[in-house]
């Protein structure tokens, strides 16, 4: 691997010299290669991908910088971006994490709270980016139910369409689509600044023991969408959630919601892994449409 034209990125962004003494191969999850960057003083994070992904990284650095300028929770700073013949690139800041802890996971649930209390006066975000590997579609939207009609839960059933999963999924997606209002009937979401993609594997605690939230998949809309996943896979404690709550009060409609949102996700699974999800994701649209009766 030859690192000198990102290390020329790097410098330019840094403004002065940074010499690698040492290069790590670490965990970066799935889809991207990860390494940190040993330099004499300073560490840095890199991921790496095909050069056709660089949209990805820009996405991605765009909603790190959205993120700390709130200065409500923590994320790795973002660095700079770009791509060379090899590969498209993103350099954050090195952060020492794996350091959770009831107070952490107390700490994080009033610092999201506080990030879902930055608004914007519309639902979705300037750039798309991805969830996972797949596209994630944003524009700007000035209705809530609309934008996850269209940008949410239709893409991914569009998608399900296109890799062969009709029948029963469809017919139950395209009723629940046209009942989307009945969720809504009682409750108008405000645009919240979201991480977009917080389950577990994506927080964490510094070795101060502060919060970090990582790879973001960052839009404007409900606020109960990223607490939602949170609850899908696991890994956040009743003390994340009593803190999140005493922050910002969830709204009584919530439990159903969640399903809403969290069936976003599940399609997203179904797209990308293959059948194993296609029951969930018929059984969650079952509970929404028993709502209906």
């Amino acid at each position: 691997m030859n690192w000198d034209p990102i290390t020329q990125h790097l410098e330019a962004a840094i403004g002065q010299p940074f010499r690698i003494r040492r290069v790590l191969s670490v965990i970066g999850g799935d889809i991207n290669a990860a390494y940190r960057l040993q330099g004499e003083e300073t560490s840095y994070f890199v991921k790496l991908n095909r050069p056709e992904r660089e949209a990805m990284f820009a996405a991605e650095f765009a909603g790190l910088a959205a993120m700390a300028a709130t200065r409500s929770v923590r994320v790795p700073a973002p660095v700079t971006y770009g791509k060379t013949k090899e590969s498209a690139f993103i350099v954050l800041e090195y952060l020492d994490l794996n350091h959770k802890s009831k107070q952490a996971d107390e700490r994080l649930g009033l610092q999201l709270a506080t990030l879902h209390l930055q608004r914007q006066a519309y639902y979705g975000w300037h750039l798309d980016n991805t969830i996972g590997s797949t596209p994630q579609l944003n524009g700007q939207f000035s209705d809530w139910i609309t934008f996850w009609r269209e940008r949410r839960l239709g893409f991914q059933l569009r998608l399900a369409a296109e890799n062969g999963y009709s029948g029963s999924l469809q017919q139950k997606g395209e009723k629940l689509s046209a009942s989307l209002p009945v969720f809504f009937e009682s409750y108008q979401p405000k645009p919240s600044l979201l991480h977009g993609d917080l389950w577990g594997g994506n927080a964490s605690a510094d070795n101060l023991g502060q919060p970090v939230l990582y790879d973001p998949a960052c839009y404007f809309g409900d606020h109960e969408a990223d607490l939602a996943m949170t609850e899908l896979f696991g890994g956040f404690s009743a003390g994340f959630y009593a803190a999140y709550r005493e922050t910002f009060p969830v709204d009584a409609g919530y439990a159903q919601r969640k399903i809403l949102y969290n069936l976003y996700h599940i399609l997203n699974h179904l797209n990308l892994f293959g059948a194993g999800y296609l029951s969930q994701a018929e059984s969650m649209m079952s509970q929404l449409l028993a709502e209906l009766k």
